[in-house]
């Protein structure tokens, strides 16, 4: 049965865009916190855990594969969940993505390790990460676009930027518990149960972000383009799959929406889950240092993305996300020359510099990329370009770095690579379009498709 609205598509309902904000919020942050307390784990424990029997390189590369793998397993994720999203729902699917992450971060917590049952345990690691990655890959589409869709045109990039802040906010909660047990036990204590328990947290937090987001209210604008479809398929109309649709009719969203995320993706995952690995490994300090650096710099990186989504609303999306990536494609040079000088201030001052520019790309993001795509496939556009580019950026980022500073024992390749992959982003931006203003309830794919091209996005800018 449909669910009914008063108020109208594109318009905040009744029970307040602050609420919806707040739902989409914490379950991302609940969503986030168990993707990255695997990859700080992979840097600091499973490495020996897991896959034990190899120098601490060759370790910790074979750890951020399986971390690789849950990557691996977001675009099918973002493609089932947009399909189904795009289907029955957004708030359907946001529901069962938080269930699934947590229930196999919890396991994660519950699993021997090889020196109790041998190859059998980064088996089971594997196939939990699988499931992460899976849902994962349909909770960013879901969570920006219940927003985006919930708010009005004019204030989209601050709403919609909120979601965003769950990154900073779950790597701030898993840095936070992993940094708080590393300064209270021993080594032997927290390689041999400690690290179970931000593990085992989860399943409290996921109770806690099942509570708020049932909660939620649909998104009006999937409920008004839900009544259309209904009506079109009751005159005997027949629709194509969201996923089909989408890479026929809005293949150049995609690859635009993949160029958009590539230089953030690789910059946030170079800047701090393998800063752990190149502290503590190549440095030879305690992780100590790089898990308060990132603690400090993700508290500042939680503040600062809204305050980039705000910009974005009054200068465009193009023109803030550009920033960003020019930034970060400089910053690279200079980001480990600082780290290199192993103090922990200096350090903190660095990773700081370079989420603040990590968030000028990300905070515009998710409506950037939701204005992308019409609401019958909004879902599935967003999700398969989001997840398609952290393939190819966010899953190779910490092993092409950890093999990169292997192969050279230099940074300086490492900072050519986070360079470029800026750059991409940086040109893509300026091709694509300006969508600023957009009003999601308009289609631009009901036109033939040799007019789509021609169509134009309301309030449009450019730099």
């Amino acid at each position: 049965m449909t669910e009914t609205t008063t108020a109208k598509p594109g318009e905040p309902r009744s029970g307040g865009i602050a609420r919806i904000v707040g739902a989409s919020l914490i379950g991302t942050t609940v969503e986030w916190y168990d993707f990255f307390l695997y990859g700080s784990a992979a840097a600091l424990v499973f490495n020996t855990l897991f896959f034990p029997n190899s120098d601490p390189l060759v370790g910790t590369l074979l750890a951020f594969m399986t971390y690789a793998i849950g990557f691996l397993a977001r675009p099918i994720g973002g493609m089932v969940f947009g399909h189904y999203g795009d289907k029955i729902g957004r708030k359907k699917l946001l529901v069962l993505s938080l269930l699934m992450m947590g229930g196999a971060t919890f396991a994660m917590g519950l699993l021997p390790t090889y020196g109790t049952i041998g190859v059998g345990a980064p088996i089971l690691l594997t196939v939990l990460r699988l499931i992460q990655g899976f849902a994962l890959g349909g909770e960013w589409g879901g969570a920006v676009l219940i927003v985006s869709e919930h708010g009005g045109d004019k204030h989209r990039g601050f709403w919609a930027s909120w979601p965003q802040c769950g990154v900073p906010a779950g790597n701030l909660l898993a840095t936070a518990v992993l940094a708080l047990l590393a300064s209270v036990q021993s080594e032997a204590a927290f390689l041999s149960w400690g690290w179970r328990i931000p593990f085992l947290l989860s399943g409290v937090l996921v109770v806690v972000g099942l509570w708020i987001r049932i909660s939620v209210t649909e998104s009006p604008v999937f409920l008004a383009a839900q009544a259309k479809a209904e009506a079109e398929a009751a005159e005997g109309a027949k629709a194509e799959a969201p996923v089909i649709e989408v890479f026929r009719r809005s293949w150049r969203e995609v690859l635009g929406a993949i160029g958009v995320r590539f230089g953030e993706n690789i910059s946030y995952y170079i800047v701090t889950s393998f800063l752990l690995v190149y502290v503590t490994t190549h440095l030879e300090l305690p992780k100590s240092t790089a898990l308060n650096a990132v603690l400090i710099a993700s508290a500042v990186h939680f503040v600062t993305i809204p305050l980039w989504g705000a910009l974005s609303d009054r200068i465009g999306r193009r023109p803030v996300t550009l920033i960003g990536a020019v930034g970060m494609a400089v910053w690279a040079f200079f980001f480990f020359s600082l780290v290199d000088t192993e103090s922990f201030t200096v350090i903190t001052l660095s990773v700081t510099a370079g989420l603040l520019l990590h968030g000028a790309m990300y905070g515009p993001q998710a409506a950037f990329i939701s204005e992308m795509f019409d609401t019958k496939v909004r879902y599935s556009g967003a999700s398969v370009g989001s997840q398609l580019a952290s393939i190819v950026a966010g899953a190779l980022a910490p092993l092409i770095a950890v093999e990169l500073l292997r192969r050279y024992g230099s940074s300086t390749p490492i900072a050519v690579y986070l360079c470029a992959a800026a750059v991409i982003t940086a040109i893509t931006v300026v091709v694509i379009k300006e969508t600023r203003g957009r009003d999601l309830t308009v289609s631009t794919t009901d036109a033939p498709p040799e007019q789509q091209q021609e169509t134009p996005v309301a309030s449009t800018n450019r730099v």
